[in-house]
Parts: C-alpha cells; structure tokens; sequence
C-alpha cells in the first residue's frame, strides 16, 4: 500500500500461503533476505525471498509436518526456529533442513501457544487457551546451545 493512502496490492499470492479450510498463511518473519511465513493448516513453514526489485520471489517449503503451526522465532542459529503449535499444544525445534523435534508440550503448561519471542536465550511463549478456557499463561524458557 502506497505510504500516502490508495490500493493495497498483494506482494505475494504463493499457493503456499493459501488456506486449506480454515486459516492460510499466519505468522510472518522477515529474515536474512525473505519472508518466512507458517500456514497453520498446511502445516508448512515457507520462505519467501526478496528479490533485489523488492518483488516476491517463488515460495519455498522449509518445513512441513508442523500441525496447528502459529507464530515462530529464529534461534539466532542461522534458520534454526522455534514454531509454536497451537492446536496440539508443543513448541518444536525446527532445524534448517527441517527436521523438527518437540521441546515442550501442555505438561509444560501449554494450553494453545499462539506466540513466541527471543530475546538472548530466552523464549517467551504465549498460550491464549482460548480453546480449552483453561490457563491462558506466558512460560519462559532458556535456550540450552
């Protein structure tokens, strides 16, 4: 959208970021020279580079297999992230070739994380809960190397 008012127009229209029955593309990250974005019914973490015209290049899967993925943070390790999966209550360590791994579940006391952020080495997850009414909190984490 033009800084001084008018017409939006769509940077990107990647089918990767379309929904598939309820929610498309979610969270978003700029990131060494992309956008990164989830779609939460996909499951997929997609990178889109930024091409030197600033136009959008072809979307590219890093990650799949991430049920009910909603917001995520870089570790600051490279394109390791963080993902929180909202619908099946865990946070995942997602590997830049993505392979993922669950580092924390609801026996954590997550109750439908919806966002997470870094700062140094700590990660501080939101869960909304507003799925079970139960326990809406904020955990805080430090990341081990």
């Amino acid at each position: 959208m033009p800084a001084a008012g008018g017409t939006a127009t769509a940077w990107s229209t990647d089918p990767a970021l379309a929904p598939a029955g309820f929610l498309g593309a979610n969270g978003l990250k700029v990131h060494n020279g992309a956008i990164w974005a989830t779609n939460l019914d996909k499951g997929t973490i997609a990178r889109i580079p930024i091409l030197p015209d600033g136009t959008a290049g072809p979307a590219q899967i890093t990650a799949t297999g991430l049920t009910g993925i909603d917001d995520f943070a870089f570790t600051g390790h490279g394109d390791q992230i963080l993902a929180v999966l909202d619908t099946v209550d865990q946070v995942a360590l997602v590997q830049p070739d993505g392979t993922h791994t669950t580092v924390l579940t609801a026996a954590d006391g997550l109750q439908g994380p919806t966002s997470i952020a870094l700062r140094g080495d700590t990660a501080y997850i939101m869960s909304a809960a507003y799925l079970t009414g139960k326990d809406p909190n904020e955990i805080t984490v430090h990341l081990n190397d």
